[in-house]
């Protein structure tokens, strides 16, 4: 499934929201770090007992899905974060109808935990905070993303 590539004033926006949320000031700093701000915004919000905003949230999301199959492009592992977005990367057999045979899906903030390397693979697999299933559906070797 192709993805469709975030706008970063999209993002920019999202992130901004977020900040002014949690009392913080507006992002400053460079149009290529505004996805793992947006991620840590998110995740501050959090971790403030808060939930985040929700374009937000789901800007951050997407953007480290985009970076994932950029990393590790392909189509063999269908990564999804209900209800925002979902990706397939991984090099390998292909799949063209139906369920992927190998399939990750976890909450969106598990997912940011996992891209910024606040979590690791196996703890949070073992924990159920991660479904996987199928021989290839392992993201360790990529995470955390950059």
């Amino acid at each position: 499934m192709p993805t469709r590539r975030l706008e970063i004033a999209k993002l920019r926006a999202a992130l901004d929201d977020q900040l002014a949320d949690l009392g913080e000031p507006a992002f400053s700093g460079p149009d290529g770090a505004v996805g793992a701000a947006a991620a840590g915004a998110v995740l501050a919000a959090y971790e403030s007992g808060r939930a985040p905003l929700r374009d937000a949230a789901r800007f951050a999301v997407r953007h480290l899905l985009e970076e994932l199959a950029a990393l590790a492009p392909g189509r063999t592992v269908e990564v999804r974060v209900p209800p925002y977005a979902a990706v397939q990367c991984v090099e390998g057999p292909r799949h063209t109808r139906g369920t992927p045979p190998n399939v990750i899906e976890t909450d969106a903030r598990t997912w940011l935990e996992l891209a910024l390397g606040r979590t690791e693979w196996e703890a949070a697999v073992v924990a159920g905070r991660v479904r996987a299933s199928g021989t290839r559906a392992d993201l360790s070797p990529y995470l955390p993303l950059g």
